[in-house]
């Protein structure tokens, strides 16, 4: 798989929203995260949400998804308030890739992509040659069909992700969240996992919504960047008009600078550099 060499990520967003959220308030118990929270992706986007740890990315997502209910404010989808939605109609739309996701002991591959198919199932219609069919072109996809039979505890930890996503892919969902889907991986199984992304946005237009913790990564892939702080937005926008110096020391805390990667073009954060303390001369160098 090859990694992405321009800005073209497919068509380009269309600036209409299947996916938002409106004044909303979200809490763990007592514990707020966040408060009159506004959020919209864009139609056909690869969005990205970054920021520090614990401010509030995850729990976004979680809202988004309808894994959290708000404490206030209200997650449309489709124009409609999505707690009320049919869970099954939701199933079709929207897919999630939740961090650290947990396979059933002894599943295999092919199983567990297919569990992908649930919200396509009914009394009426049971599995069918049309699940079959998806089924392989999500693993094909996801360049996994080779491990179908194989126990999903006996993959790496890149090989797993990659079945993760085929069984998001199974849903046939046009909006697909992803909390974190690099998180354990080295450098080459991020870059690709994050060129899989790219495709499946560029290739077939799907609107894909991110959590990832690297910048340079975000920068990279994301046609959209929605940069989070304390359970805030503190910016919004593609990653070449928001990406600045100041935005970085801002959400982050982070001295730096900004360039253009040489590979893509796309804003490059580097940290300033540790000033170093200097040796003491000894007597002989300072005569």
């Amino acid at each position: 798989m090859t990694q992405a060499n321009d800005r073209d990520h497919g068509a380009p967003a269309t600036g209409e929203t299947r996916l938002s959220g409106e004044g909303l308030t979200l809490a763990y118990e007592r514990r707020t995260i966040a408060e009159d929270l506004t959020v919209a992706i864009p139609d056909r986007s690869f969005t990205v949400v970054i920021g520090p740890n614990a401010c509030g990315k995850s729990t976004l997502l979680r809202a988004l998804s309808r894994m959290l209910k708000p404490a206030a404010g209200t997650v449309l989808l489709d124009g409609r308030d999505i707690s009320s939605a049919n869970a099954k109609q939701v199933a079709r739309t929207l897919g999630l890739l939740p961090q650290s996701s947990v396979a059933p002991e002894g599943i295999s591959v092919s199983e567990l992509v297919s569990r992908g198919r649930y919200p396509h199932q009914s009394l009426l219609r049971q599995w069918s040659a049309e699940d079959e069919r998806v089924v392989a072109e999500a693993m094909a996809s996801t360049g996994v069909a080779e491990l179908a039979d194989r126990s999903v505890d006996e993959l790496s930890g890149g090989q797993r992700q990659r079945v993760w996503i085929a069984m998001a892919l199974a849903q046939q969902t046009p909006l697909l969240l992803l909390d974190e889907p690099t998180t354990y991986l080295d450098l080459a199984h991020q870059i690709d996992i994050l060129d899989l992304c790219a495709r499946l946005h560029q290739e077939e237009g799907r609107t894909l919504v991110a959590v990832l913790h690297d910048l340079n990564h975000a920068a990279r892939y994301a046609t959209h960047l929605i940069a989070m702080r304390e359970g805030r937005v503190v910016a919004s926008g593609p990653p070449e008009e928001i990406v600045t110096a100041e935005l970085v020391e801002e959400v982050f805390g982070l001295p730096c600078r900004v360039i253009d990667d040489p590979e893509t073009g796309t804003p490059l954060v580097v940290p300033a550099a540790r000033r170093r303390a200097r040796k003491p001369q000894a007597a002989w160098q300072l005569s």
